[in-house]
């Protein structure tokens, strides 16, 4: 028996860990640079934010190289974790030294309260 090795490489016959990857940094950089923009104009909109620490002041998996970003939505928080060199890719997003208290949610969470935002 040969052991399987996962890593950015490995794929489900249609795109690598990389590239899905790859395509939610982007997607949530569109979405939360879109709402960062519309937020002051629309109080529906959820408030987003970005820092390079967690709500209790700890730093993401414990690496300087890496920063959160939350969305305050009517729904609850959404949050990503991304490397450091993407930081640039939220030009509209406000950098805070702390963000909000984090709500506890799970992935499930995040992706339930996106498809409720669909409505």
């Amino acid at each position: 028996m040969t052991d399987s090795v996962i890593d950015e490489n490995t794929s489900d016959g249609f795109h690598t860990f990389k590239e899905l990857y790859e395509m939610r940094l982007l997607l949530t950089a569109n979405l939360f640079n879109t709402w960062a923009h519309d937020a002051s104009a629309q109080l529906d909109m959820p408030w987003v934010f970005r820092s390079k620490l967690h709500s209790d002041g700890t730093i993401p998996f414990n690496d300087p190289n890496w920063f959160i970003v939350v969305a305050e939505s009517r729904v609850g928080q959404i949050s990503f974790h991304y490397e450091v060199k993407d930081w640039g890719l939220f030009w509209a997003v406000p950098e805070v030294t702390l963000p909000p208290k984090y709500d506890g949610h799970t992935a499930a969470d995040v992706a339930d309260r996106l498809r409720k935002l669909l409505f």
